[in-house]
């Protein structure tokens, strides 16, 4: 039965929380301070099952998908049929030479691969990263006059060169995997240039080094000005509940004492083992719980407890709703490609959509992660050539129709993001206008996106990003700009052009269009501060706007299960505070059934903290003053004169995690003060690098 926790459970805290000194808040307003969710799956939240929920393992329900029209098949997301080819489209760019014999492509392939092998072997091309470059020279030839004979020659040579295992040959270069993409970035890009460059530091740092960001020549890029001492808008005083949820990561195929502490592959299924004791009668090393654990996805248990645990604890209801939600992105489990497809993608769409609407109240406006795209993290630029540019339009035409059918954003707003890469902007009914990203497009692992790398938007995302953000300035609208992939902090997850591209379009509408901007992707509760003059100068005077990086629902790695809403005030669309829950993840293995008797309880979701009550006294930060760029400026300040208060930062990034590392010595205080203060890649690419996760343990220098 479902029911608040008493004081006497609250003394099952984790100790970390408990010794935190921030915790003055015991609850957000109008909510409990914890929620345990009932034992068992809420059945009757869906109509129909492929395999009813029983106590000990996931359910399997039918999923209706509106759109299309159909209920995706039982074998889709059976834990014990996972597919091991993916069967989608496969688009290769047209060959310039037309028909080519098969006895001829053999050949011509043959002497290609042999001219491959002499640069990478011979000593007539010295440096790797020259070596690298000669041989994408080569390769490109080949992927322009027969691209379908490229996946199987790049895997063929991944394989004998020792670059990479069989398995990750096969999964990085195959055609049923990532091996088209790849055949279509060096048909079409510049090689000799600095996408060749690219390339190669994709493959390895060993063979050639990132390319800095180059100049970017600002002076066409806005069609009107700053506005002189831009401002932004006085408070109104109205504050309203904002909900933040991120990197669901739902697994359906998810399988409850299938091994948690696998050695290779997303853990808790039931084709994946601990290959220490794969000759062992010992079997399964760590059963995986019923709710979940720290190297695996959100099954169906853990979703729905979240979910449930969201109303109690945020003091919300459908008479007292969110005003709004945003979800920042990362549907899709973390599947291997080659377990992948569009179905499961769609799939996983209606099913996380349909509980959003099942459980919150009030619209969500979602964006796209680099999960929730098949190949995953691919999304094809229009410019490409024919049927290229428009590779991953059924995804985009799939979720505008859901978020539409949800009744989330209507029909200007679908229309954008039909013609936009899943992006479009809608004005909410307070007024705020909210801005939604494909970050895909500044994403390193979006392979096309080291087509034409010069041109820092060679998507057309950031020019519909600037359109909007003008027609806001001129209409004195403020906005909310939100994404998936975060564009700074430690800097490895973008690329420097379009991130830094994308930090002067900040400087030119902030403070006075832009609120605030939102993220996920990383899994971690963690912020970035965008500053004037790209951040030359970083002060409490220059810092124009807040990052925040929502932390996820998923497990996955070391983590525990979170959300966070924000208390918003409706003139400024400042935020006033901010309030984070979380789930530990290392006391669900006692929820499961044991020696055939039930739990009677599911996982209890707490309160963690306040950001107004955690770094506000140490920021010297007013209590009646926003929790805007400067603040967090100034909490930089506190941390760099108070290395605790950095330490209880890197708690709250792996949301109060046994698993976390510790943060305590200057060089990780001193690294992660400047990830904060970083809002781009070539500024976060200028931190102390080793620091920037505390999913594993650090690595930095000096720790």
């Amino acid at each position: 039965m479902r029911g608040i926790q008493s004081a006497a459970m609250e003394a099952l805290l984790p100790v970390t929380a408990i010794l935190l000194p921030s915790l003055a808040y015991a609850a957000a307003p109008g909510g409990s301070s914890s929620f345990v969710a009932p034992a068992g799956f809420p059945t009757s939240i869906y109509s129909a099952y492929w395999t009813p929920p029983v106590a000990t393992q996931e359910p399997q329900p039918k999923i209706y998908d509106p759109v299309l029209k159909l209920t995706f098949p039982k074998n889709l997301t059976d834990p014990n049929t996972i597919p091991e080819i993916d069967v989608d489209p496969i688009y290769y760019p047209v060959p310039i030479a037309g028909n080519v014999s098969n006895a001829d492509a053999e050949a011509f392939l043959a002497s290609a691969v042999a001219q491959i092998q002499e640069i990478v072997t011979g000593d007539s091309i010295v440096g790797n990263c020259s070596k690298c470059v000669a041989a994408l020279n080569v390769g490109k030839v080949v992927a322009q006059v027969i691209p379908s004979y490229m996946p199987d020659a790049m895997v063929a040579l991944c394989e004998v060169t020792g670059f990479a295992s069989k398995s990750s040959c096969e999964e990085n270069y195959a055609a049923d995997s990532f091996g088209p993409i790849w055949t279509q970035v060096l048909a079409l890009a510049d090689i000799s240039g600095s996408d060749g460059v690219y390339i190669c530091a994709d493959l390895s740092s060993n063979f050639c080094k990132q390319p800095t960001a180059a100049p970017l020549d600002t002076s066409s890029l806005f069609s009107k000005p700053k506005p002189k001492n831009a401002k932004a808008p006085k408070a109104s005083g109205k504050r309203v509940k904002v909900l933040h949820l991120s990197d669901f990561h739902l697994d359906p195929r998810y399988s409850a004492g299938a091994e948690a502490n696998c050695t290779a592959g997303l853990c808790c299924r039931t084709n994946v083992e601990n290959a220490m004791f794969t000759n062992s009668s010992q079997g399964i090393v760590e059963p995986a719980p019923l709710y979940g654990a720290f190297k695996c996805d959100t099954p169906y248990f853990l979703a729905t407890a979240a979910l449930e645990s969201i109303g109690p604890l945020t003091g919300t209801s459908e008479k007292d709703p969110f005003a709004w939600t945003v979800y920042t992105g990362d549907l899709v489990a973390h599947d291997t490609q080659n377990q992948l497809s569009r179905a499961y993608t769609e799939y996983h769409e209606v099913a996380v959509y349909g509980l959003f609407k099942k459980y919150i109240t009030g619209p969500v406006f979602a964006v796209l992660g680099n999960h929730d795209s098949n190949p995953e993290a691919i999304d094809a630029p229009h410019s490409l050539p024919g049927p290229l540019g428009q590779q991953q339009s059924w995804n985009y035409n799939h979720v505008a129709a859901l978020w539409q059918d949800e009744g989330w954003i209507g029909s200007a707003s679908v229309n954008q993001a039909k013609a936009h890469y899943a992006a479009y902007s809608t004005v909410n009914k307070y007024g705020l206008k909210i801005i939604t990203l494909n970050t895909d497009f500044w994403y390193r692992s979006n392979y096309l996106n080291y087509i034409n790398t010069t041109n820092p938007d060679n998507s057309g995302m950031q020019a519909f990003l600037i359109s909007e953000l003008q027609a806001a300035e001129d209409a004195g609208q403020r906005v909310w700009v939100l994404g998936h992939v975060l564009p700074g902090w430690d800097g490895s997850n973008g690329l420097p052009n379009p991130t830094n591209l994308f930090y002067q379009i900040i400087d030119r509408y902030s403070p006075h269009v832009i609120a605030n901007t939102f993220f996920g992707h990383t899994h971690e509760d963690e912020q970035m501060i965008y500053y004037a003059n790209n951040g030359t100068v970083q002060s409490a005077n220059t810092a124009l706007t807040p990052g925040w990086i929502g932390p996820s629902v998923t497990p996955l790695t070391n983590l525990n299960s979170g959300y966070r809403i924000y208390e918003v005030d409706t003139g400024s669309f400042d935020i006033y505070d901010a309030y984070t829950f979380y789930a530990d993840v290392n006391s669900f293995p006692d929820l499961d059934p044991h020696s055939g008797v039930s739990p009677t309880e599911g996982p209890t979701y707490r309160f963690e903290y306040s950001t107004r009550n955690a770094y506000g006294p140490q920021a010297k930060w007013p209590a009646t003053a926003p929790l805007n760029a400067t603040f967090w400026h100034q909490v930089t300040e506190a941390m760099l004169a108070n290395h605790t208060l950095v330490s209880q930062f890197n708690t709250y990034e792996g949301k109060t995690s046994v698993q976390s590392p510790n943060c305590t010595n200057t060089a990780c205080a001193e690294a992660k003060v400047c990830y904060i203060r970083s809002g781009s890649v070539p500024l976060g690419k200028g931190c102390p690098q080793g620091f920037g996760s505390v999913q594993s343990k650090f690595t930095g220098k000096n720790f």
